[in-house]
């Protein structure tokens, strides 16, 4: 039965976002518990507590921190229909914080920060968060930077991420940034 009931699930997941989630797929056959478990991950956020744009910038950077390709696309994809706009999008994308919007731009110096392990710049960034959005926002953009980073990761250690692809905005080809580095 929840074999059945994930499988579903999974077709409207690619038939709604033009995605392959074989992925899932062999998740699902060798342990059903663990995919109905790992499908709940995106819903531990709090999506109310931050404006969407600040979660969309989180989002984008935790993913570019382990995919150039699908996930990107993915994620890109569900900002927009989230309601972030293609500007936004295209500037979070490039990395360019002046064209992002104050929303953006406090949620992807956050993540950023983060992912580069710039703890001067984190507790400065950390501070915004604060000050716009509270614990609550604190929660949900730390949240949003680790689910982003949870699927490509799975993915590509499960075998199924394999190559960069051009990223679309509304239509068009969006550059993106080289994947924040990792401090080692």
């Amino acid at each position: 039965m929840i074999r059945r009931l994930l499988s579903g699930w999974i077709d409207r997941f690619e038939k709604t976002w033009s995605y392959d989630a074989s992925y899932l797929r062999r998740m699902l056959a060798a342990s059903p518990s663990s995919m109905l478990k790992f499908s709940f991950v995106s819903g531990m956020v709090q999506r109310r507590d931050v404006p969407t744009a600040a979660l969309a910038a989180a989002g984008i950077a935790g993913t570019l921190a382990e995919d150039c390709g699908p996930c990107l696309q993915l994620t890109v994809d569900m900002a927009a229909r989230n309601g972030v706009d293609p500007a936004v999008l295209r500037a979070i994308l490039a990395g360019n914080e002046a064209a992002m919007g104050e929303d953006a731009a406090i949620g992807w110096r956050f993540a950023t920060s983060v992912l580069e392990r710039r703890l001067d710049a984190v507790d400065a960034a950390r501070d915004a968060v604060l000050a716009h959005w509270g614990e609550r926002g604190l929660v949900a953009l730390s949240l949003t930077l680790t689910a982003a980073r949870m699927y490509p990761t799975v993915k590509y250690a499960m075998g199924y991420g394999r190559a960069c692809s051009r990223v679309i905005v509304a239509g068009e080809a969006a550059p993106a940034i080289r994947a924040p580095v990792l401090a080692a």
